[in-house]
């Protein structure tokens, strides 16, 4: 299950995400010697991520990639990639290592094995934090109710990192994380703002079916801490 914290206002959360992601990230470095995260996209995380940039952290030792991406190129404004570089990878938090999902393939699903092999002979593996955000249609990552290849991208047993996706409910093709590897993680995260966000929670809360809402997968499953923050 998880934990909802409840926020004020969107400066009151972003200051206390950000304060719970770097120490997550502070105790793996003193562990392991290095730590990695996973980062959705969207508006939301944006002034999350301007925060995150300022925090004092050995950044250098921090390996971050996308949780999902639109199959588009870095420059384009529905990239992911160009979102992270331009607000996280910035100020202090311009020392740390990225790696970006989207290859030269045409397609995801003929980019996706690349893009796999890419993640793990760079990133450190399980994810030390991952944050997760929640469309409205209850999908996170690139996991969409009802898409052709959602079954491949849930399957606790696939053994794979990432999945092609291409969703019913918003336009281009995706690469997403898969269930077990978000899973895996050592912490979750989940970002939301609005009241309409919480009415999408308590629906997935309350309701079983994960191609209705793949976010449920996440929500009712005891394998990983995941923390909840909220707020209008």
């Amino acid at each position: 299950m998880y934990h909802l914290n409840e926020y004020h206002s969107t400066a009151e959360l972003n200051h206390a995400l950000a304060h719970d992601i770097i120490t997550q990230l502070s105790q793996a470095i003193a562990l392991r010697g290095k730590a990695s995260l996973a980062v959705s996209g969207g508006r939301t995380p944006t002034e999350l991520f301007k925060l995150l940039s300022q925090q004092t952290l050995d950044w250098d030792k921090v390996y971050i990639t996308l949780v999902d991406d639109r199959w588009v190129d870095e420059h384009d404004e529905a990239s992911n990639a160009r979102l992270v570089k331009s607000h996280l990878l910035q100020n202090n938090a311009s020392k740390a290592h990225f790696v970006g999902l989207k290859t030269a393939a045409s397609s995801p699903f003929d980019g996706e094995k690349e893009s796999e092999l890419r993640l793990q002979q760079t990133i450190p593996l399980p994810f030390d934090a991952l944050i997760l955000g929640m469309g409205d249609d209850g999908h996170t990552a690139s996991l969409f109710p009802h898409a052709a290849n959602l079954a491949n991208g849930l399957d606790m047993h696939s053994g794979r990192t990432l999945v092609g996706m291409t969703p019913l409910t918003a336009p281009l093709d995706r690469i997403s994380l898969t269930l077990p590897t978000i899973l895996a993680s050592r912490q979750l995260y989940l970002h939301l703002v609005g009241e309409n966000k919480k009415q999408v929670l308590s629906q997935a809360s309350a309701g079983k079916d994960i191609n209705d809402m793949p976010i449920r997968a996440v929500l009712h499953q005891d394998k990983t801490p995941l923390s909840i923050y909220w707020t209008l």
